[in-house]
């Protein structure tokens, strides 16, 4: 590292400390939705190859949920797979399934977070299944940030998955579909998401520049605040995390009022 890069390094980490200094911590978002985006474009301006981009991804998410835990976030959604990604070539869906089972394996031996998957399980490899099952119940005793690992995950998909388990539901309790259209309400369809008894997004961080939603938790993230960052995902340093934390202090959400 030269001289300059050092001296660029000192300056953002001063940079970071002044801006967590002024951070009001009264004003954190409790629950943070993050669309991982931008690792095989990392990998290419690196001339590196897809597989070491989702890599230096995965090896971002501990950092980050650090970041979280200091700042008093109680809950973090981590897109990891959408329902479009097994449209991708195997020789990169492979390795990537991999990636994305040791990064479950190494959240759920780090023992502050707990692990709670959203998705649609059968679309994923049985043992990504067992991995997934094994996390969640060798971490439901533990008191820290709820991490919600998007896998096998799309917004509309988790909204057809609602109202078929909602269906279902009223079928075993053997209610009539008339007193079932005259109960359906946003509450109830609410409590069949993957993320019931969870709290909304307050805020949605999207990496690499894109400023779509994808599909991400279009229920919940109805009245989300966003934030839009150029950097790709396994770049995100900590002052990017605080600049969108400062970011989200001084808005004024006023939820339709």
């Amino acid at each position: 590292m030269n001289l300059r890069d050092k001296l660029r390094g000192l300056l953002v980490r001063l940079y970071a400390r002044r801006v967590e200094g002024h951070l009001d911590h009264a004003q954190v978002p409790k629950h943070i939705g993050v669309i991982m985006d931008g690792n095989r474009r990392w990998a290419k301006a690196a001339g590196s190859s897809t597989v070491h981009g989702h890599r230096a991804g995965a090896e971002k998410i501990e950092e980050f949920l650090g970041w979280c835990s200091e700042t008093d976030v109680e809950v973090v959604t981590l897109w990891l797979l959408s329902t479009d990604n097994f449209d991708r070539p195997q020789e990169e869906l492979v390795p990537l399934l991999g990636i994305i089972e040791d990064v479950v394996r190494t959240l759920a031996a780090d023992g502050r977070w707990r692990v709670h998957h959203v998705g649609t399980p059968d679309l994923l490899p049985s043992g990504m299944q067992t991995v997934l099952k094994e996390a969640e119940e060798t971490t439901a005793h533990v008191d820290g940030i709820v991490v919600n690992v998007a896998i096998g995950y799309g917004g509309r998909q988790e909204i057809a998955d609602a109202v078929r388990s909602m269906l279902l539901d009223a079928q075993e309790k053997g209610t009539s579909m008339e007193e079932l259209a005259e109960a359906v309400d946003t509450d109830m369809i609410g409590r069949h998401l993957y993320t019931s008894d969870q709290p909304d997004p307050d805020l949605v961080i999207r990496t690499s520049g894109e400023q779509r939603l994808s599909g991400f938790m279009l229920w919940q993230t109805a009245h989300s605040e966003y934030y839009f960052c150029d950097v790709f995902w396994p770049a995100f340093r900590k002052v990017d995390f605080l600049r969108a934390m400062r970011d989200y202090a001084a808005r004024h959400r006023r939820f339709g009022g």
